[in-house]
């Protein structure tokens, strides 16, 4: 079971990168969201508020958990309640930086773009004296296997120390301010991706713990992991907070291009695998599949109550964030005037 613990910082030239990423990254989000995304008080996810206000009709699309039971009973037509903005929200981001996502083959590492969609979340909350916290997820020491090979590379990196047993699980507090928020991001993009993979189940977990006033919830992953080890934990999440899943992908997942053979490992276990890429019978089952293993994913997180962001490394994620968040205002406003 993963236990909060202190970070563990990535080597001198990863966390050398990792500053130069978000430097980059910063420069971008202040620059394009600032300037597509202006109006009062825009959040990544916009929500209706915590605070109780008056109840109107119900009109299809109008969330059911709002509804205003008493005023209904009184009128025998249904009604909702309506709820004001609360300046001061709390935003609680679940970052998984399993080794899988140490992985890109277009304009971004997937690392990279869970970096920058944290940075996105950051940039559009922290302000007007919002709180953000993160709990961030990565794998905690070398994989077992029953490989030659896996038991001399544990035994070479635990004589190198670089892949000692170390917190699998960081947690980050949640405080107001713009400092305290770069201070965050740094923290994020300076955290060493260890092999393995991360409990997602259990890190989504740590969001409701301890019970918080509602918020914003925000699960930045690639969801590789069985959707059934994580899917109950976003349903549970859901019914306190709005959910938010940014899901991260390389086009490499989706399909597999024609070059041949092809030297594939795997960047949890380090196991090697060849593949034939000539063979159309093979991508097309590699595609199909790929296809399958999304479309679950996306009907779990619906079935959860969840909003969905896919952001791929061969795109423009800014204007893919844009976009969402413009696509949220729209539903939301849709659903509440007439």
């Amino acid at each position: 079971m993963s236990r909060p613990l202190g970070t563990a910082q990535a080597p001198p030239e990863e966390a050398a990168r990792a500053e130069a990423v978000l430097a980059r990254l910063q420069l971008l989000v202040t620059r394009k969201l600032d300037g597509l995304l202006q109006g009062d008080y825009v959040g990544l996810l916009p929500g209706p508020g915590t605070e109780a206000g008056e109840s109107r009709e119900y009109r299809p699309g109008d969330d059911v958990r709002r509804m205003d039971w008493p005023v209904t009973a009184r009128t025998t037509l249904p009604h909702v309640r309506r709820t004001v903005a609360d300046r001061e929200l709390e935003t609680w981001m679940a970052i998984d930086l399993s080794a899988s996502l140490d992985f890109g083959t277009a304009k971004w590492l997937k690392r990279d773009l869970v970096i920058a969609a944290a940075t996105a979340v950051t940039h559009l909350t922290a302000r007007g004296g919002n709180r953000i916290g993160a709990v961030v997820g990565t794998g905690s020491a070398v994989p077992e296997s029953n490989s030659l090979r896996g038991l001399f590379k544990r035994r070479a990196a635990t004589a190198a120390g670089t892949d000692a047993p170390g917190p699998s699980v960081v947690r980050m507090p949640a405080r107001p301010g713009r400092k305290e928020a770069q201070g965050l991001l740094r923290a994020i993009a300076r955290t060493r991706i260890r092999p393995g993979r991360t409990d997602l189940g259990a890190l989504i977990d740590l969001l409701n713990r301890p019970p918080r006033r509602r918020g914003v919830a925000v699960i930045i992953s690639d969801f590789l992991a069985p959707a059934e080890n994580w899917s109950r934990p976003v349903r549970k999440l859901g019914v306190r907070h709005d959910v938010l899943a940014i899901e991260v992908v390389d086009p490499r997942e989706l399909e597999l291009p024609d070059v041949g053979v092809l030297t594939l490992t795997d960047p949890e276990s380090g196991e090697l695998h060849e593949v034939q890429t000539a063979d159309p019978a093979l991508r097309e089952r590699y595609a199909a599949a790929a296809g399958e293993q999304r479309a679950t994913i996306a009907r779990a997180l619906r079935a959860a109550g969840a909003s969905h962001l896919r952001l791929r490394t061969d795109t423009d994620w800014l204007l893919d964030i844009v976009r969402f968040v413009a696509a949220q205002r729209h539903a939301r406003t849709r659903g509440t005037t007439r």
